[in-house]
């Protein structure tokens, strides 16, 4: 029986080790001098520089990179006032974000009091730990006075990001709005819904970005908030509207813009017919907004519409500003988060939601390409640039406002670090899983009857990356699946042998045989071949039965690849296809080719598996820097393998004079570019870091590749096949079920794109 998300919440956060984030080591450990330096007695060194001065703090301990995620569990978003400790999975999620998305690390505090004296105090007591602090989930009007006292007697950047959070991003929003409606900030009249924390910091830097505050009307459960009520807050009272309306329908008349931060269903489509031309709605309520979309599209076709929902177009999502505003504030170590540096995020953001999308990012969401328009109006929070972009912006603003107490100077050098930090690459895997949840597609596994084949396809099911279909005996699968405990609810199984499949391997073999006849295929020879899962199951996707196929747990290489190329064929204006390995690591992501396929590729195939790499990394969004290695350096050796890499070289040099590509070098010229400018001051990388290599051969290729994986410098993605014209995937005997996800995921990311092209 299928599991209900309660279920499978509590054992994701139950399984393994609790929770969702721990603390490592970052230093050697192994020896005992290790540890004398660790703890006693070399630790008293950097205490006592500590002692004399306070900045060391940054140099000498994790603080500059260290952000607290504070809660009393008074306003947990959808939950209410739970307490402080059934808080600790929200702030142990937040900290995972911050984690995953700019490398900050996090320690979750949940501070059982109400009491905003005492609150402040125990924050106030445990600061000096931290480099910057996020206060989360406290309940207004008590979470104003909280940060506003904090942000006065610390230090050190503190953020309620409930509050600036979505006033940020919808901000950003609001901006491209407008542009795109032809309207100015500072004419338009605004309505919000909604008096809590969120909407009015969201209120406040709509004002400062110039919308005028008598151009604002501002509801709450009781209706307008007017001067002419005795029941409001300082903070409610700041936005009384002096207007003659009392009800949100009536505020909504010739309204431009509505914000709603409130609860579901409360704007109706009437309530949305009587704004002015070319509305502006962010119905921001979750789970459910104020008003659905398809039912704010019916009512004005011509509206802008946002939600906090990632399943309808412009999603307002904090995600999108908080990791970038600490990651920028902490580099800087400025010691407030202030109205510039968030004004900074909001050009930041808006900025990059007018630039072209990456195809690893236009796939993500659906692969109808992405521009700057009614339906894009924020970038999606699998937006790599963000990292850079929005940090860089904020930490410019930081130093150019006086808050910043380190003074970057050399910006490419810190745009480098970000990525390094990172590795846009420790979020591939991520990205790839999003971009095939949101449109799985029917993959093929050719070994039903494997266990880890199984238990991949039962995980791609769940996760809803792809809709698997097996072949194999269908009673053998069963009882496999029996003995594993696994549920086959909506998983196809196909038993090639079976007689109520004669009738399509017949189709099947017709089909080869014609397409093989002029290579003196028979149709009798294609009849056999379609018992074996290989042909019969490529033969699918050859025929739109099935979108892609994976196989190579029980089949040798050299047979499937022969098999490929047989049904599949090769894409045309290639003569050849290989495969890519992707390193995924600190030190960034590198992509590694050919690692499976041409065992001595001539000039030709290099030149081919060349064209088929540089295509294929523009795919993930990066440009491609190509060294072709070797033991040789530039012609050192004039014979063997090298030469066909030198030539490989220079004819691709002559044909795209505009591709970052050089060779033959060893691969510490490669990878050190330091070292490879200083001795070959000649060379066409210069002062570029290579993020793609090709291999002379096969065994130089695989050994590479598997010695890093056992080695476990990074996480290995692949093989990715390059050069088939449908999406075929290769795994091996070897490959566990996290490996077999992982080709399933490039499997149907490959599939996407197919259809994408298609389509065009």
């Amino acid at each position: 029986m299928a599991r209900t998300i309660k279920e499978k919440a509590l054992r994701y956060h139950s399984e393994g080790k609790p929770g969702k984030i721990e603390v490592i080591p970052t230093k050697p450990y192994s020896t005992q001098y290790d540890l004398s330096l660790a703890y006693s007695p070399g630790v008293a060194e950097p205490c006592l520089a500590i002692e004399k001065n306070s900045e060391k703090a940054y140099d000498y301990t994790a603080k500059g990179n260290l952000v607290a995620v504070i809660s009393n569990g008074t306003a947990v978003l959808g939950l209410g006032n739970i307490g402080a400790l059934a808080s600790k999975p929200v702030m142990e999620g937040k900290g995972l974000l911050f984690k995953v998305f700019a490398g900050i690390d996090v320690f979750d505090i949940e501070v059982n009091e109400k009491n905003v004296d005492k609150f402040v105090e125990a924050v106030k007591a445990i600061a000096p730990t931290f480099g910057g602090i996020n206060l989360e989930d406290i309940k207004a009007p008590e979470c104003f006075e909280i940060e506003k006292r904090l942000k006065e007697e610390l230090d050190i950047p503190v953020m309620h990001d409930d509050q600036h959070g979505t006033a940020i991003i919808s901000s950003a929003g609001l901006v491209n709005a407008l542009e795109i409606a032809g309207k100015k900030i500072e004419d338009v009249k605004i309505v919000v819904n909604g008096a809590g924390a969120s909407a009015s910091s969201c209120t406040h830097l709509y004002m400062a970005l110039g919308a005028k505050k008598e151009n604002i009307v501002m509801c709450d459960s009781k209706g307008v908030i007017s001067v002419h009520r005795s029941d409001l807050t300082p903070e409610k009272a700041f936005f009384a509207t002096t207007k003659n309306v009392n009800t949100l329908a009536e505020a909504m008349v010739g309204a431009d813009v509505f914000l709603g931060l409130s609860v579901a269903n409360v704007l109706t489509g009437e309530m949305v017919r009587n704004m002015s031309e070319n509305p502006i709605v962010f119905a921001l309520a979750n789970p459910n907004p104020e008003i659905s979309y398809q039912k704010a599209k019916v009512s004005r076709p011509d509206i802008i519409f946002a939600t906090g929902r990632s399943d309808y177009p412009n999603q307002v999502n904090n995600v999108l500003g908080f990791p970038y505003i600490f990651r920028g504030a902490l580099d800087t170590r400025a010691t407030v988060i202030n109205e510039k540096m968030k004004l900074a995020a909001v050009a930041a953001i808006a900025d990059l939601a007018k630039e072209s999308v990456p195809d690893v990012v236009n796939a993500a969401y659906g692969l109808s390409c992405l521009n700057f328009g009614k339906e894009y109006i924020i970038p999606k929070p699998m937006d790599p640039r963000l990292l850079t972009r929005v940090s860089i912006a904020v930490a410019k603003a930081a130093i150019q406002s006086g808050v910043a107490k380190k003074i970057i100077t050399d910006w490419d050098r810190y745009k480098d670090y970000l990525r390094d930090l990172m590795g846009y690459d420790n979020k591939l895997i991520r990205q790839l899983s999003d971009m095939a949840s949101k449109s799985p597609k029917r993959v093929v596994f050719a070994e039903g009857s494997h266990e880890n084949m199984l238990k991949a396809a039962a995980q791609v099911r769940d996760e809803k990356i792809a809709h698997p279909i097996l072949l194999g005996n269908d009673e053998r699968i069963a009882k496999l699946a029996a003995e594993n405990h696994i549920d086959l609810e909506g998983i196809e199984i196909i038993n090639l042998r079976h007689d109520s499949e004669m009738d399509r391997r017949h189709r099947y073999a017709a089909l080869l045989s014609e397409k093989r006849a002029r290579e003196g295929a028979t149709l009798d020879e294609a009849v056999d071949k379609m018992f074996e899962r290989n042909y019969f199951g490529m033969m699918m996707v050859e025929t739109g039965d099935a979108d892609a196929f994976v196989t190579g747990v029980y089949t040798k290489y050299s047979n499937t690849i022969k098999v490929a190329k047989e049904v599949i064929g090769i894409r045309e204006g290639h003569s050849t296809f290989g495969t890519m390995h992707i390193l995924t690591g600190q030190k960034g992501t590198y992509f590694l080719a050919d690692t499976l396929v041409n065992r001595h590729p001539s000039t030709e195939e290099l030149i081919d598996i060349a064209k088929l790499t540089a295509e294929t990394v523009r795919f993930f969004a990066q440009e491609p820097v190509i060294a072709g290695v070797s033991y040789s350096n530039f012609g050192s050796y004039t014979g063997g393998s090298p030469a066909s890499m030198h030539e490989m070289i220079k004819i691709m040099q002559q044909e795209y004079p505009n591709l970052a590509i050089d060779g033959e070098m060893q691969v510490g010229f490669a990878l050190d570019k330091t070292l490879r400018d200083r001795k070959y001051p000649f060379n066409r990388l210069l002062g570029k870091d290579v993020n793609a290599m090709i291999f002379p051969n096969l065994s130089s290729a695989n050994i590479a590749q598997k010695l890093l994986h056992e080695m476990k410098v990074g996480e290995t993605i692949g093989p990715i096949q390059m050069g088939l014209k449908k999406p075929i995937h290769f795994t091996d005997i070897a490959s566990s079920v996290r490996d077999i996800v992982n080709i399933v995921t490039i499997a149907v990311v490959d599939a996407i794109v197919v259809e994408k092209l298609k389509s065009r």
